[in-house]
């Protein structure tokens, strides 16, 4: 079902929506989509995360959307003032997209999602579904008023999880 009303979250970026909205990003290479949502509240979030921590950050002015462990935390202050209690997450992204195997500063995607994995269990927020890893781009787009993430990954076609 095509919904009008679709926020779209940039890279190092994030935002909220409500139904009957659906919140969108693209360009998911090494980044991690992060979707937490209250399916009760008909509401979810949506994180475009790029690195795994803010004290990799250069410089004074930095964006928190860029990272998990600032992201996520900005994501559930804003899911809360909008009344979000029960929270449950998807992801996707991860991939490596370079093969520098033996250099661990370029696995940014599997250390992207480890980063995200951890601040979701600090906040004790279940993953239920994820599609990560592999070598392939990813455009997600979630609907809160039933849950599903749609996954668009490049020559790979359509899948909801």
């Amino acid at each position: 079902m095509k919904r009008d009303h679709v926020v779209k979250v940039g890279i190092a970026d994030l935002n909220i929506v409500q139904d009957p909205g659906i919140i969108r990003t693209s360009g998911l290479g090494s980044c991690v989509g992060v979707v937490i949502y209250d399916l009760r509240a008909k509401l979810g979030g949506m994180a475009h995360v790029m690195l795994p921590d803010s004290r990799l950050a250069k410089g004074d002015q930095i964006k928190l959307a860029k990272y998990a462990d600032t992201a996520i935390p900005i994501m559930m202050d804003l899911l809360r003032e909008e009344g979000g209690k029960s929270f449950k997450a998807k992801l996707a992204g991860g991939a490596q997209m370079f093969q520098f195997s033996s250099n661990d500063m370029m696995r940014i995607g599997p250390r992207n999602l480890e980063a995200v994995k951890k601040q979701l269990k600090d906040y004790g927020i279940p993953v239920v579904a994820e599609d990560c890893g592999g070598s392939n781009g990813r455009t997600i787009e979630f609907n809160p008023s039933n849950g599903t993430l749609q996954i668009r990954t490049v020559n790979k076609g359509v899948r909801e999880i």
